[in-house]
């Protein structure tokens, strides 16, 4: 990368922040917030997959229809694993093409990166074709594996009804649950061990990549 290109992804993600907040009314940003709350107050980030965990193996669908596993891309080596929540997340839209710029880097380090989102196939591939994306983008359809890696968490009604309105999460979900990933990012050894985990209730906060290529560097 080049020096134009060195901003910190989290520098970035708070430019985006920082707009949202020029321009949300008070409520918005109220109902955001008591969002977030509801997500802390669960406990999601003490139960979810950390460090030491062993990663549980999963089979899903590309964004063309192809079964892609998790144990087929260990036996190549380390494996990023990642969710974003959508498509219709700006956050997420700059986190995925930040990870396209890396991943030559994550290729140096002997690792490929795997990306999960609740979306239905078809919104994953025109995910996948708007940010010319180089790595596989998996539907995980009704947050199956999501959940067994202990990470999903039931939006609060009013945020629910912000979405839909503003993004039409069903449509891109296939579903009316109302259920979001958090925008977790581990890091899997050969052996299947997570040596790195980023977990956090914020969607605005995300792994940075440099910390991604510390933890493959030691994996």
């Amino acid at each position: 990368m080049n020096t134009q290109e060195t901003e910190s992804l989290q520098s970035t993600l708070d430019h985006q922040k920082d707009n949202f907040n020029a321009k949300a009314d008070d409520q918005t940003k109220k109902v955001y917030q008591e969002g977030l709350d509801a997500i802390e107050e669960s406990g999601i980030t003490s139960s979810a997959k950390n460090i030491g965990d062993i990663a549980l193996n999963f089979t899903l669908k590309n964004a063309v229809g192809e079964n892609v596993s998790l144990s087929s891309y260990l036996e190549k080596g380390a494996v990023i694993l990642t969710w974003y929540r959508g498509g219709w997340c700006p956050y997420c839209n700059l986190t995925l093409h930040r990870l396209q710029q890396e991943l030559p880097n994550f290729k140096a380090a002997g690792a490929n990166l795997l990306a999960l989102t609740p979306e239905v196939p078809d919104k994953s591939l025109s995910t996948s074709e708007k940010h010319q994306l180089d790595f596989e983008v998996l539907s995980d359809i009704d947050n199956q594996v999501g959940k067994e890696y202990g990470i999903v968490f039931k939006l609060t009604p009013e945020v629910a009804k912000i979405y839909e309105e503003k993004f039409g999460l069903s449509e891109y979900n296939g579903n009316q649950d109302n259920e979001l990933p958090l925008a977790a990012t581990y890091v899997i050894n050969q052996q299947g061990e997570i040596i790195y985990a980023f977990i956090d209730i914020d969607y605005r906060k995300r792994a940075e990549p440099s910390d991604i290529i510390n933890a493959l560097k030691v994996k």
